[in-house]
Protein backbone atom coordinates (compact mmCIF):
# COMPACT_ATOMS: atom_id res chain seq x y z
CA UNK A 1 0.00 0.00 0.00
CA UNK A 2 1.58 3.31 -0.93
CA UNK A 3 -1.11 4.82 1.84
CA UNK A 4 0.60 7.04 4.73
CA UNK A 5 -0.94 6.11 7.81
CA UNK A 6 0.93 7.46 11.51
CA UNK A 7 -0.66 6.91 15.22
CA UNK A 8 1.07 9.01 17.80
CA UNK A 9 -0.20 9.50 21.26
CA UNK A 10 0.58 12.71 23.01
CA UNK A 11 0.54 13.57 26.90
CA UNK A 12 -1.63 15.91 25.96
CA UNK A 13 -6.04 16.84 25.98
CA UNK A 14 -7.73 16.55 22.77
CA UNK A 15 -8.14 20.71 22.42
CA UNK A 16 -5.09 21.18 22.58
CA UNK A 17 -3.65 18.79 20.03
CA UNK A 18 -6.79 20.04 17.79
CA UNK A 19 -5.76 24.07 18.41
CA UNK A 20 -2.47 22.80 16.49
CA UNK A 21 -4.22 20.97 13.61
CA UNK A 22 -6.48 24.04 13.05
CA UNK A 23 -5.07 27.32 14.36
CA UNK A 24 -3.00 29.11 11.04
CA UNK A 25 -0.37 30.35 13.28
CA UNK A 26 0.07 27.29 14.59
CA UNK A 27 -0.27 25.04 11.49
CA UNK A 28 2.86 27.48 9.76
CA UNK A 29 5.24 26.29 12.65
CA UNK A 30 4.46 22.40 11.89
CA UNK A 31 3.60 21.91 8.27
CA UNK A 32 3.52 25.06 5.94
CA UNK A 33 1.88 28.75 5.44
CA UNK A 34 -2.00 28.50 5.32
CA UNK A 35 -3.79 31.09 3.21
CA UNK A 36 -7.38 31.30 3.89
CA UNK A 37 -7.80 28.46 6.48
CA UNK A 38 -10.49 27.47 8.04
CA UNK A 39 -12.09 24.16 9.66
CA UNK A 40 -15.40 24.68 7.69
CA UNK A 41 -16.77 22.15 5.40
CA UNK A 42 -16.16 23.51 1.26
CA UNK A 43 -13.68 25.54 2.68
CA UNK A 44 -11.01 26.36 0.12
CA UNK A 45 -7.17 27.06 1.30
CA UNK A 46 -3.43 26.95 0.37
CA UNK A 47 -0.54 25.50 2.07
CA UNK A 48 2.64 27.51 0.99
CA UNK A 49 6.55 27.49 1.46
CA UNK A 50 9.07 27.93 -1.48
CA UNK A 51 8.82 26.56 -4.25
CA UNK A 52 11.52 23.95 -5.07
CA UNK A 53 12.58 22.13 -8.32
CA UNK A 54 9.67 20.09 -9.69
CA UNK A 55 7.82 21.29 -7.06
CA UNK A 56 5.86 24.64 -7.40
CA UNK A 57 5.75 25.59 -3.69
CA UNK A 58 2.40 25.42 -2.95
CA UNK A 59 -0.66 22.68 -1.89
CA UNK A 60 -4.27 23.59 -2.82
CA UNK A 61 -6.67 21.92 -0.65
CA UNK A 62 -10.68 21.90 0.26
CA UNK A 63 -12.04 21.21 3.54
CA UNK A 64 -14.10 17.65 3.14
CA UNK A 65 -14.79 17.05 6.49
CA UNK A 66 -14.97 18.42 10.08
CA UNK A 67 -16.48 17.30 13.08
CA UNK A 68 -15.20 20.20 15.73
CA UNK A 69 -12.19 18.46 18.08
CA UNK A 70 -12.25 15.28 16.95
CA UNK A 71 -11.28 14.69 12.74
CA UNK A 72 -10.54 17.13 10.07
CA UNK A 73 -10.21 15.72 6.69
CA UNK A 74 -9.06 17.94 3.26
CA UNK A 75 -8.61 17.01 -0.83
CA UNK A 76 -4.78 17.90 -1.30
CA UNK A 77 -3.49 18.61 -4.80
CA UNK A 78 0.16 19.20 -4.72
CA UNK A 79 0.91 19.84 -8.21
CA UNK A 80 -0.86 21.69 -11.59
CA UNK A 81 -3.01 19.04 -13.01
CA UNK A 82 -2.25 16.37 -9.90
CA UNK A 83 -4.57 14.03 -8.46
CA UNK A 84 -6.29 14.82 -5.69
CA UNK A 85 -5.47 13.11 -2.35
CA UNK A 86 -6.64 12.63 1.06
CA UNK A 87 -5.72 13.82 4.58
CA UNK A 88 -7.04 13.18 7.73
CA UNK A 89 -6.44 13.78 11.22
CA UNK A 90 -8.26 12.08 13.80
CA UNK A 91 -8.45 12.43 17.56
CA UNK A 92 -9.41 10.04 20.37
CA UNK A 93 -9.18 10.71 23.74
CA UNK A 94 -7.05 8.30 25.87
CA UNK A 95 -5.72 7.90 29.21
CA UNK A 96 -3.47 10.44 29.99
CA UNK A 97 -3.88 12.62 26.58
CA UNK A 98 -4.82 12.25 22.92
CA UNK A 99 -4.20 9.66 20.44
CA UNK A 100 -3.88 11.17 16.97
CA UNK A 101 -4.38 8.87 13.27
CA UNK A 102 -3.13 10.66 10.54
CA UNK A 103 -3.57 9.23 6.95
CA UNK A 104 -2.82 10.47 3.54
CA UNK A 105 -4.60 8.47 0.93
CA UNK A 106 -5.26 8.10 -2.40
CA UNK A 107 -1.45 7.66 -4.00
CA UNK A 108 -1.70 5.89 -7.52
CA UNK A 109 1.13 4.04 -9.23
CA UNK A 110 4.85 4.40 -9.22
CA UNK A 111 5.31 8.34 -8.97
CA UNK A 112 2.02 8.10 -6.01
CA UNK A 113 4.53 5.40 -4.62
CA UNK A 114 7.46 7.39 -4.15
CA UNK A 115 5.70 10.50 -2.92
CA UNK A 116 4.19 9.06 -0.44
CA UNK A 117 7.51 6.64 0.95
CA UNK A 118 9.99 8.82 -0.23
CA UNK A 119 9.36 12.10 0.29
CA UNK A 120 5.93 13.03 2.10
CA UNK A 121 6.00 9.85 4.17
CA UNK A 122 9.70 10.67 6.20
CA UNK A 123 8.12 14.31 6.40
CA UNK A 124 4.90 13.92 8.52
CA UNK A 125 6.66 11.50 10.73
CA UNK A 126 8.88 14.06 11.41
CA UNK A 127 6.73 16.19 12.21
CA UNK A 128 4.25 14.21 14.05
CA UNK A 129 7.36 12.83 16.00
CA UNK A 130 9.21 15.70 16.75
CA UNK A 131 7.54 18.97 15.65
CA UNK A 132 4.13 19.12 16.79
CA UNK A 133 5.26 17.90 20.35
CA UNK A 134 7.32 20.76 20.49
CA UNK A 135 4.65 22.67 19.73
CA UNK A 136 1.90 21.08 21.97
CA UNK A 137 4.72 21.79 24.99
CA UNK A 138 4.58 25.69 24.26
CA UNK A 139 0.86 26.01 24.07
CA UNK A 140 0.00 27.61 27.71
CA UNK A 141 -2.01 25.43 30.32
CA UNK A 142 -5.14 27.75 29.60
CA UNK A 143 -4.84 26.47 25.59
CA UNK A 144 -4.17 29.94 24.53
CA UNK A 145 -0.96 30.76 22.21
CA UNK A 146 1.95 31.86 22.74
CA UNK A 147 2.69 35.52 20.72
CA UNK A 148 3.32 35.05 17.11
CA UNK A 149 7.30 36.64 17.77
CA UNK A 150 7.26 33.66 20.51
CA UNK A 151 6.49 31.31 18.19
CA UNK A 152 8.65 32.49 15.73
CA UNK A 153 11.67 32.89 18.35
CA UNK A 154 11.10 29.14 19.71
CA UNK A 155 10.73 27.23 16.00
CA UNK A 156 11.70 29.41 13.10
CA UNK A 157 10.52 29.71 9.77
CA UNK A 158 7.62 26.99 8.63
CA UNK A 159 8.98 23.87 7.69
CA UNK A 160 7.53 22.30 3.99
CA UNK A 161 6.68 18.39 4.65
CA UNK A 162 8.44 18.20 1.04
CA UNK A 163 11.69 16.38 1.54
CA UNK A 164 14.65 15.97 -0.32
Amino acid sequence: MTDIRIVREYSHPPEKVWKALTEPVLIARWLMRPEGFEAKIGNRFRLTTKPQPGWRGFVECEVIEVIDGCRLAYRWVGNENGKSTIVRYSLETIAGGTRLIFEHTGFSGLGGFILAKMMLGPGWRKMFSKTIPKILDALRANGSLDSAAEILARFGEPIAIYSR
